[in-house]
């Protein structure tokens, strides 16, 4: 959601903070502003709206210094407005706060403050903390966010300078993230490695309820009861030109063309062809206990929630486990009664998502496992996990999720089929699988290739108002998956259902303008789909079908076809769901929506 990005160093932080901005675009935000200290003063610029009417605002000025702080805001309290973007800063102008997060207790810090005379500028719960860290400064930056983290209740992660703190910068976290980069110039912390990757790769990630000083020369990391840290530097494998277009107009395109490669990398070195059995490092530390579980829930929001639902199908083709799939953000509001042995699996590309973190917390009060499968290797859900498994896909820049649903497709079905093959799965079995799932890129490939095809159909269809989505068992999901990305990144009304429930409701809304896309490949619920398909043709409806490659009945009944390779019935909707991606892609792009940043949508939910 909101994103922070701090540089101080021997360059210019101007156009360190500005690129980094850029960086983070990506995350959703409404508003955006930065503060650069140049040792006597501190630059102050704040805009509304995107980050090019910032540079347009500060374009033609001169702001000296190299110590900074700069945030893109998403809104909580407080309407999207200029007065009410990051940085904020105390009465006296000394102090500038930017904050991820929720001061949970602000409206009390707020009526204490103004007791004492304060006045706030704005609606925001972030202005609490700079007059609190004034308050409780005396000569130490460090200390008085120290102080002030004490006093607050909520989620943050912050960075702050004080105008006669020269060179300094103190960031803090509880609840949302923050990484330290260092470099041979100087010391950055951001909530995200994209903004600063362009600098260096080596990072060191704080943890909850710590607080780190930067300076030009060096870091410090210190525990909020004033304990000293040391922390180990990571590497990251990302590149900055991982995060370059590349040549596609959008990254939502250049992500899903990614998915042969991501999609591979879900496997490489994983795979033992001749045993039928994947390799997963990961799980190690917990795989005694693993092998004899008997009952899985999986945890996860928006897509991630999507992937889930179908590797609770692959989990019950493949082995004799239970599994159940909940909303992470409904999860810990339940009464939780988990049997012996029980393992949660949280699923989430950024490894932060807030909703997912509270899930895995409460379920480990509870007694249960937890697994996690992230994109972000040292993110907050890949630390408070036991054991689990990287996607290794690279950043996805792009708001809807596209690669990541497919790399986290491929690794539910790698954990079902390790576990599957130390149950009743057979050697067969497991070859067959493994066989098939390394067809997959080449397979991927070739849906790809259809893709001005389908931009043709979507060309067809994209002035209509409502679209349905229909799947039985493992492409059920899909048909849900296949709606949300066309809701969110082309604002058309879309449902996704189970073709069962047709009948008892949805087939009500069939009519000649509303288009349903049937995901109908050759499987076990082929002849269930037809009948479905011939319902909604008996009624008028255009049909667009997703089918396997020859199968030529289908063709006469519908509208459209999309045709994907043949495959095992379980990983037909790792290709299914690319042709709904590209639909929803090119839907979008004949309406010029702005794709990679869909409006009111964020890329890493961090606040619940």
């Amino acid at each position: 959601m909101c994103g922070i990005v701090c540089y101080v160093g021997r360059r210019q932080a101007k156009p360190i903070l500005l690129d980094g901005l850029k960086q983070l675009e990506y995350r959703g935000y409404d508003s955006a502003g930065l503060a650069v200290a140049d040792g006597q003063s501190v630059a102050y610029h704040r805009a509304l709206g995107k980050i090019v009417e910032l540079e347009r605002k500060i374009g033609d000025i001169e702001i000296n210094g190299t110590t900074g702080i700069a945030h893109t805001r998403w809104a909580t309290h407080g309407e999207p407005s200029e007065r009410n973007a990051h940085p904020h800063r105390d009465m006296d102008e000394n102090v500038y706060v930017i904050h991820n997060g929720i001061i949970e207790n602000f409206h009390i810090l707020k009526r204490k403050l103004e007791k004492k005379g304060v006045r706030f500028r704005s609606e925001t719960d972030t202005e609490v903390l700079a007059h609190l860290i004034a308050q409780n400064f005396e000569e130490d930056l460090e200390e008085a966010v120290r102080r002030t983290m004490g006093q607050v209740e909520g989620t943050f992660g912050l960075a702050v300078i004080h105008r006669k703190v020269p060179g300094r910068i103190v960031v803090a976290r509880r609840g949302s993230p923050l990484i330290l980069g260092l470099s041979k110039d100087g010391h950055f912390a951001a909530s995200d490695v994209s903004a600063m990757v362009r600098h260096t790769n080596e990072v060191v990630h704080l943890q909850d309820n710590e607080l780190a000083t930067l300076t030009v020369e060096d870091f410090s990391i210190s525990t909020a009861q004033a304990k000293h840290i040391e922390r180990s530097i990571e590497t990251v494998e990302w590149r900055a030109e991982d995060a370059e277009l590349n040549g596609f107009p959008h990254f939502m395109l250049k992500e899903i063309f990614e998915q042969p490669e991501t999609v591979e990398n879900a496997m490489r070195g994983r795979l033992e062809p001749g045993e039928g059995v994947p390799k997963l490092g990961g799980i190690v530390p917990v795989w005694e206990s693993l092998k004899e579980c008997r009952h899985i829930v999986i945890v996860a929001c928006g897509t991630s929630y999507y992937a889930g639902c179908v590797g609770m199908y692959v989990f019950e083709k493949l082995t004799e486990v239970d599994v159940e799939v909940e909303l992470a953000s409904e999860f810990r509001y339940r009464k939780l009664n988990f049997p012996a042995n029980t393992f949660i699996i949280a699923l989430s590309q950024s490894g932060e998502t807030a909703d997912t973190l509270a899930a895995i917390r409460e379920a480990k009060r509870k007694g249960a496992r937890l697994l996690g499968i992230v994109n972000v290797v040292g993110s907050s859900i890949a630390r408070e996990t036991e054991a689990g498994v990287y996607n290794h896909a690279g950043p996805e820049i792009g708001v809807a999720s596209t690669k990541i649903f497919t790399s986290q497709l491929t690794i539910l079905t790698l954990l079902a089929l390790l576990l599957g093959r130390h149950q009743n799965l057979s050697l067969t079995e497991g070859v067959e699988a493994i066989r098939a799932l390394q067809e997959l890129p080449g397979q991927i490939r070739s849906v790809l290739a259809q893709a001005n095809h389908i931009e043709a159909i979507a060309q067809k269809y994209y002035s209509a108002n409502n679209w349905l989505f229909l799947g039985r068992k493992f492409n059920y999901p899909i048909a849900m998956e296949g709606a949300l990305k066309l809701k969110e990144v082309s604002y058309i009304h879309a449902e996704g259902y189970a073709a069962g429930e047709m009948k008892h409701g949805p087939i009500a809304l069939i009519n000649p303008e509303m288009p349903t896309v049937a995901l109908a490949p050759l499987d076990d619920m082929y002849e269930k789909m037809v009948s479905n398909i011939q319902e909604i043709k008996s009624r008028r409806g255009p049909v667009i079908a997703i089918a396997t490659e020859g199968d030529e009945r289908i063709k006469e009944m519908v509208d459209d076809v999309i045709e994907i390779p043949a495959t095992l019935d379980y990983l037909n909707p790792i290709l299914a769901v690319i042709p709904c991606q590209l639909l929803a892609y090119y839907c979008a792009s004949f309406l010029n929506r702005d794709i990679d940043k869909p409006r009111n949508l964020a890329k890493s939910v961090t606040v619940e």
